[in-house]
């Protein structure tokens, strides 16, 4: 009974690495990022808005579209799905190469094709051609979170991983609010033969420019270290070329050894990916119908709701670093359900854009520590192929979000300011939110976390032995006896090592 009493206390325990610094000051934090890290970390950064700004630009021109191809916006929308759905393809096959051959090509041929795309929907002349080309943006779009992440946070000190998950992950934010702006700002006043296309002109550019970027930075130092450990291995004789067949071998072990993690954060991202989409997806459609605001006024209060995002990300990320990555994502998730009232209750725009905003500062403040906390559970030879598939299959389930929710609008209805009977988007998006807070809250809690886990220190999957478990490691499913004695559990991401004379901490629980 003592046994179990001291692993529960144990389970909810983050525990402090004496080899690593953590502060909540910014300045200390970064003081030991190189300029390369920066860069390194930009480049992602870059290639991971512009995923958010080409998404949203169809979002952002239903009607525009619907227009030009003669289509309601329930077909306009397809497309939307369609990408949601093809994601996980671009996922697994970037996954699979850039852990293999490195993080930076798969990105440059990424932004390539994605800017290529964004003009060939700027010019499909029929709506058939218009779904074909989103469906392949879908594909392209799946392959930039793996490595993207992996590469922008394997670059920078364990210490800043924190602060930057937050910063990488509301690049999100940034590339919808920039969308937003141009198509409120810019759209408007264009040729009327232009029109919503200038987002996606604007698109193209912005894409290859971020190839480019990622073209002129060299490759990360864990891929310099596997080159050098095989032209080490190759001058010693010891070189064994990795086939097909030992590659495909190598992730089956690392199937069978991190399956629990597999599970789990399939889970996880699942849960937070409903929670974005059902705190933002029909966010401008009620403000509009239930709340009698204007289309103008709608936008100015998502982007307000972005603001409160990249406000929140980046705090929650930092504050992971000091209080865990669970904690965090369990305390945000809180705070947005706390707000879910003044979200949803009030008639005035004041009301509900504050309500926007720190319903969003929650979401987005949970969603800041999904990088960094995807790049430490993951497979230490598979962060790309694990963090991106993991990430976007659970998009995949919650692309039918928005349906649900307009689904459950539509057989709830309330009278509006102008006394007119309209679909009562609100209440069942306030619900939505507030259930999968809680099920984030217990998941988050009730899982484990490696804090400050060496990324940078690993096999690529192009290695020998890539897809087994670490020696040195005891799982964080093992008994706090276990942890004692130094005992290891095949299956499951370490937090201790042990040596004769004492138990050292090497990563946080």
């Amino acid at each position: 009974m003592v046994e179990y009493k001291r692993a529960i206390v144990d389970h909810f325990k983050v525990s402090k690495n004496p080899d690593q610094q953590f502060s909540l000051n910014p300045f200390k934090v970064c003081k030991n990022i190189t300029w390369l890290g920066y860069l390194q970390f930009f480049s992602a950064w870059f290639c991971w808005l512009m995923d958010a700004y080409d998404y949203f630009s169809v979002s952002l021109s239903v009607t525009g579209l619907g227009e030009y191809y003669g289509q309601d916006t329930t077909s306009v929308t397809t497309s939307m799905t369609l990408t949601l759905l093809l994601r996980s393809a671009g996922a697994l096959i970037s996954g699979l190469i850039s852990d293999k051959f490195g993080r930076r090509n798969v990105l440059v041929a990424t932004m390539t094709i994605i800017g290529a795309l964004s003009l060939a929907t700027a010019y499909a002349k029929t709506f058939p051609q218009f779904l074909a080309v989103r469906a392949l943006y879908g594909i392209a779009m799946g392959a930039i979170f793996g490595p993207a992440s992996s590469i922008g946070l394997e670059s920078l000190p364990a210490e800043a991983r924190g602060l930057f998950s937050g910063i990488f992950q509301q690049g999100y934010a940034v590339g919808y609010l920039i969308a937003a702006v141009v198509n409120l700002g810019f759209v408007p006043d264009m040729p009327e033969h232009i029109g919503y296309r200038g987002l996606f002109y604007l698109g193209a550019a912005l894409s290859w420019a971020a190839g480019i970027i990622r073209l002129l930075i060299p490759e990360s130092d864990t891929y310099k270290a596997a080159k050098e450990r095989k032209k080490e291995q190759i001058e010693a004789g010891d070189y064994q070329q990795v086939s097909a067949k030992v590659y495909a071998k190598e992730i089956g072990k690392m199937v069978k050894n991190y399956w629990i993690q597999i599970v789990y954060c399939f889970w996880i991202m699942t849960l937070f990916n409903f929670f974005s989409h059902s705190s933002q997806d029909l966010y401008p459609k009620m403000m509009e119908t239930a709340k009698c605001q204007t289309e103008h006024d709608a936008t100015l209060a998502t982007i307000i709701s972005n603001v409160g995002a990249i406000v929140g990300g980046t705090i929650a990320g930092a504050v992971s670093q000091k209080i865990g990555r669970r904690f965090t994502m369990a305390l945000f998730a809180l705070l947005a359900g706390a707000f879910i009232p003044l979200w949803i209750l009030p008639n005035d725009w004041s009301s509900l854009a504050a309500g926007a905003f720190f319903v969003q500062f929650g979401v987005q403040g949970a969603w800041g520590v999904i990088p960094v906390f995807l790049q430490e559970a993951s497979p230490p030879a598979y962060r790309a192929l694990f963090s991106g598939l993991t990430y976007q299959l659970g998009n995949m389930v919650s692309s039918a979000s928005a349906q649900i929710e307009a689904r459950g609008g539509e057989d709830r209805q309330i009278v509006d300011c102008h006394g007119e009977v309209v679909d009562d988007y609100a209440t069942v998006s306030g619900i939505f939110v507030g259930i999968i807070a809680a099920l984030i809250m217990i998941t988050a809690l009730a899982g484990k976390e490696n804090l400050g886990k060496a990324i940078e220190k690993s096999k690529t999957a192009g290695e020998a032995g890539a897809g087994e478990q670490e020696n040195d490691e005891v799982g964080p499913m093992a008994t706090f006896d276990d942890r004692e004695k130094g005992l290891k559990r095949v299956g499951t991401d370490s937090l201790y090592s042990t040596d004769k004379a004492s138990i050292t901490h090497k990563e946080h629980v």
